[in-house]
């Protein structure tokens, strides 16, 4: 008897929630007049403005004044004397509950931060900030969780005490963390899995129930890594603990400027060769990191004292240098580090000098992806030096000298030591996302502190789940002095608790194996996430005797069928 598996790749109807779906849209234009609000306002009276201003009042010193404009009403807030006077509303926080916020914001003069506060008997809660523009409405979209119960005050807040903040159609959502938890389970299985429907049959067509079929996952198609170190050359433990669980990497530090010319004209690439062969051994992606880096503090020793002119062309050589190198090797390179915290090539070669940059790299380097690669940007509401809305001004920034670019957005999502706000992290996401650039989690960890392992967790698994991350990379470096703030492994690279989160991960995330019976029919089905499966089919009337076959799951952009055919001849 012949063993015939037809193997369909097919999308079938998805998870579906029952909590009430999280809304991912987010406008990143500003408007002559805003969009609805999310939600229906959520819990906030009169979120359009439309019944005067029932609902709101004067927050600090401000004075508060409903307005309408091309048909459409809002509140303004004038006459400020401190940051915090504004308009506000009284709201009803509870415990544990995560808050998705958001709210069109417009100001008198243009390109003032403007931030959402939320003031509870614990103290001050920033759930995001916006750049607000004259003119025209911006939407701030971000969120908070709950960590006490009762009433609280919900403002907006800028340190520009001389303008107008004007505000309208805002929403404040609750959710409970089940419900959080349901919406990162369906945007999986949209964004990472698809349904396969597999079947067995004989030489003559016939169904062949209760044939056995085990799916095995060789590699997942989602790029998950870590950050690697030098000492990964000489430690055989390390590369085996690597090579089985990671298919994309970062070098911690030697592809940095700082390393590859550490003497001015004196270049230094021999870490950098060993660790790609290594991983192109392995079949391991590598992300560039990085071409240059904006902090004044970790230049090569001998840039700082360089002239302008002198500096363009160590510039110009340090560019030409590594990316000629690797070109065609990287999957992408980090073009600038922390460009949104620090200016120091710009402010001695130009406001515009890294719009060049990237178009040089892309001209030696057309195949790679370039990003910006900045920190706090979805990891600390607290910072609006590197706020979304503030991200995507210096991409547009970047695209005005070429908008061809391959650019992607970086982001670093180094958490701090509180509890991570997931909210604030998903709203940023779906700010970032709505640029339709590929985003990219290149060095997330979280500090130390009580529960850092379900902390780190808890922000892999909103990373991974959100459906605009193309790839997550830790920044876990393993040294035998130590790791930079979480550890994966201990020096004998037996698991620590954040190395037990990351297997637990990999092998929720499909890395496993999955062993199913088809029904009378010669039917099986099964939710797969997108990866390389070995698949084994054995039948109980020829025991001891099995086939086994590789498939690829794809995504829908990939394919929308794949039809797979293996004969077996016993």
């Amino acid at each position: 008897m012949n063993i015939v598996l037809l193997v369909c790749v097919i999308l079938l109807a998805g998870f579906e929630a029952e909590a009430l779906s999280y809304d991912y849209s987010v406008s990143i234009e500003c408007l002559p007049k805003p969009l609805k609000p999310l939600y229906n306002g959520g819990i906030i009276q009169n979120p359009e403005l439309n019944d005067g201003l029932h609902g709101w009042e004067a927050f600090g010193n401000a004075k508060i004044q409903h307005r309408e404009s091309l048909g459409n009403k809002y509140v303004v807030a004038h006459n400020r004397d401190h940051p915090f006077d504004s308009v506000s509303q009284k709201i009803y926080l509870r415990k544990g509950l995560h808050y998705s916020l958001s709210a069109w914001i417009q100001v008198s003069e243009n390109n003032v931060p403007v931030k959402a506060v939320i003031k509870t008997n614990n103290g001050y809660k920033f759930g995001g900030a916006i750049y607000g523009e004259s003119n025209c409405w911006s939407m701030l979209k971000g969120g908070l969780i709950a960590d006490t119960t009762g009433v609280a005050e919900l403002y907006f807040e800028s340190n520009n005490t001389s303008v107008e903040i004007w505000i309208d159609n805002v929403s404040l959502q609750p959710f409970t963390k089940k419900e959080w938890m349901s919406h990162q389970q369906e945007s999986i299985e949209k964004a990472r899995k698809s349904n396969v429907r597999l079947q067995a049959v004989d030489e003559k067509g016939e169904p062949l129930r209760n044939t056995t079929i085990s799916m095995k996952m060789n590699r997942l198609a989602f790029p998950f890594g870590s950050a690697m170190s030098k000492e990964i050359l000489q430690n055989s433990a390390y590369q085996n603990w690597f090579a089985s669980r990671f298919t994309v990497a970062t070098f911690a530090n030697e592809m940095k400027w700082y390393t590859n010319e550490y003497a001015q004209g004196k270049d230094n690439y021999y870490e950098a060769d060993a660790m790609l062969n290594f991983a192109n051994t392995h079949n391991i992606q590598v992300r560039g990191h990085n071409v240059l880096w904006d902090d004044p503090n970790y230049q090569p020793s001998w840039v700082p004292q360089l002239s302008p002119q002198q500096l363009q062309q160590a510039v110009q050589r340090r560019v030409n240098s590594v990316v000629e190198r690797y070109k065609g090797k990287l999957i992408a390179w980090d073009v600038v580090n922390e460009n949104l915290h620090f200016s120091f090539f710009e402010n001695k070669l130009g406001k515009y000098y890294f719009a060049k940059i990237f178009n040089d790299v892309h001209k030696i380097d057309g195949e790679a992806t370039l990003f910006l690669n900045e920190y706090n940007t979805i990891e600390d509401q607290r910072d609006t030096s590197s706020a979304p809305s503030k991200y995507i001004q210096k991409i547009r920034e970047i695209r005005r000298l070429n908008n061809n670019l391959p650019l992607g957005i970086g982001l670093e999502s180094h958490f701090p030591n509180t509890p991570p706000n997931l909210p604030y992290m998903r709203a940023s996401l779906d700010t970032l996302v709505a640029t339709g650039l590929p985003v990219w989690i290149t060095e997330i960890d979280v500090a130390d502190q009580p529960n850092q392992a379900w902390y780190f967790e808890e922000v892999l698994r909103e990373a991974h789940s959100h459906h605009g991350v193309r790839g997550i990379v830790m920044w876990t470096a393993w040294s035998p002095q130590g790791c930079y703030r979480i550890c994966l492994v201990d020096n004998n690279f037996k698991n620590l608790p954040g190395g037990d989160v990351v297997d637990k991960l990999i092998a929720e995330w499909g890395k496993g194996h999955l062993a199913m019976t088809t029904d009378q029919n010669g039917f099986l089905e099964a939710s797969l996430f997108h990866g390389d499966y070995e698949i084994e089919v054995s039948h109980p009337t020829k025991k001891n005797i099995s086939l086994t076959h590789n498939i690829k799951v794809l995504p829908k952009d990939e394919t929308e069928k794949t039809q797979q055919f293996i004969q077996l001849s016993v």
